[in-house]
């Protein structure tokens, strides 16, 4: 037997010649190589087929559930969140569709009697003047640059989410209760059961605010739960100055929204601000800020007249008819040319045709509103303005003479009070169907009419 030589000795060389004779083995027989290459490309292509597979089952999966998942009553029933919590405004929109009526007007339009009119029905859950709280936080901005936050709580109230007032919220201050939202200790829902034993829903009457501050103040958590049983959502507001404001909520397709548009004779308006000037000097001040500094204005008073304190509430109260005015123009030239967002959404309603035939201007009103009038709403409308007085106290919703009261300022306004707001108001007048006057003497014959038909 030959000796092995001294590299065969060496393990480490042994196992390197003995690797080298296989991989010769091999490469002299060619059918092993191929079946090897040939099982790589069975096992790349089953793990290229299972790939395909599951790719596709994934996009099936994506195309039945990109539908967003809808809220449901139970997500509401979560801690409510503090006002620094920014994510409580994005909440996604709510699975049930409801009917939302804005109600477009301007102080001392008679909105308070108008709003009236939906807080009675208990179909309705209203609201009134919620931007208020804008105003009074993010004072002395003006009318104009404030229309943007109040359109953004516009969108979270249609919603529910009421915590959007915790943001207007002072610095420290307590959490917002139902009793804190302006104009609460007048709204039915707020002061009627379950929210409050005071009074019912359903029984048509004035709410007392002297017995509804006696309600004990509940969360805003629970007003949304509440807000959440309605179909109809009304809300009424002199903050939004134009409807083109609101074009981004309409074309929403989540929110079914209307606007009522309620109109006065801008004389009117004018005479019950100059009446109203103590309880409306910051919204005064804050529209009038929003004048064209650029523009020509007609003198106020005539050459002789003698100054007294009470002018410059006066100048304020009719110098924001000039904004008030520029602005529904605008509402007006749009709702002339309807757009495809405003086309069967939009109604104007002139507080004259209201107080002249209560119940017919009503009945057109619900229908527009999808809401069904009754009998007791009905008499409530008649009974509101037929009153044997033709004057109130501002503010106050009572029963009155309200034809009177809506002709009053023929007798109370200079012919140069009157001059300054037909120049300021000239365009909504003529498309609103209210004549101007040349003199005082015609100013002052009631028995002439200056109403005409409207144009929209």
């Amino acid at each position: 037997m030959k000796a092995p030589s001294p590299w065969e000795k060496d393990a480490g060389f042994g196992r390197k010649l003995k690797t080298y004779r296989n991989h010769t083995k091999i490469i002299a027989q060619p059918g092993i190589v191929m079946k090897v290459l040939r099982r790589k490309r069975i096992v790349l292509f089953m793990a290229y087929f299972l790939l395909l597979v599951l790719t596709m089952l994934n996009l099936a999966n994506y195309k039945w559930t990109k539908e967003p998942q809808q809220c449901n009553h139970q997500m509401r029933s979560t801690t409510y969140q503090s006002r620094s919590d920014i994510r409580f405004l994005y909440r996604p929109s709510l699975a049930k569709k409801r009917q939302l009526i804005y109600v477009l007007t301007t102080w001392r339009s008679g909105s308070s009697f108008f709003g009236e009119l939906f807080n009675q029905n208990p179909e309705v859950f209203f609201l009134y003047e919620p931007m208020w709280h804008i105003w009074q936080k993010l004072y002395p901005g003006d009318a104009v640059s404030l229309q943007g936050a109040a359109r953004d709580m516009l969108s979270s109230l249609y919603r529910c989410d009421l915590s959007v007032f915790q943001l207007y919220n002072s610095p420290g201050g307590k959490n917002f209760t139902s009793l804190g939202l302006f104009g609460a200790t007048l709204n039915k829902v707020v002061c009627s059961y379950p929210l409050c034993s005071a009074y019912r829903k359903e029984v048509v009457g004035m709410v007392d605010d002297k017995v509804c501050k006696k309600c004990p103040p509940q969360s805003l958590r629970l007003l949304e739960e509440e807000c959440l049983k309605y179909n109809t959502i009304v809300i009424k507001g002199v903050r939004i100055l134009d409807v083109n404001v609101l074009a981004p909520l309409m074309e929403d397709p989540s929110l079914d929204l209307k606007v009522i548009h309620l109109v006065r004779d801008p004389r009117a308006v004018a005479n019950s601000r100059i009446k109203s000037r103590h309880g409306l000097i910051r919204e005064n001040l804050q529209v009038v800020r929003s004048r064209d500094p650029k523009l020509r204005r007609i003198p106020f008073v005539d050459p002789g007249h003698k100054a007294n304190k009470k002018d410059g509430s006066d100048y304020h109260s009719i110098g924001a008819m000039e904004v008030i005015c520029d602005r529904t123009s605008k509402t007006l030239r749009t709702a002339l040319n309807p757009p495809s967002w405003l086309k069967g959404k939009y109604m104007a309603v002139r507080y004259e045709d209201l107080v002249d035939n209560p119940v017919k201007t009503l009945r057109n009103i619900y229908r527009f509103a999808n809401l069904t009038t009754n009998h007791d709403i009905e008499s409530f409308a008649l009974n509101m303005t037929s009153g044997s007085s033709s004057s109130s106290k501002p503010f106050i919703v009572s029963s009155r003479n309200a034809t009177q009261a809506a002709s009053a300022w023929r007798t109370v306004l200079s012919i140069q009070q009157i001059k300054q707001v037909e120049d300021y108001c000239h365009h909504a007048m003529s498309v609103l169907g209210y004549e101007r006057v040349r003199t005082a003497g015609e100013a002052k014959d009631l028995s002439k009419s200056l109403l005409t038909h409207s144009k929209l």
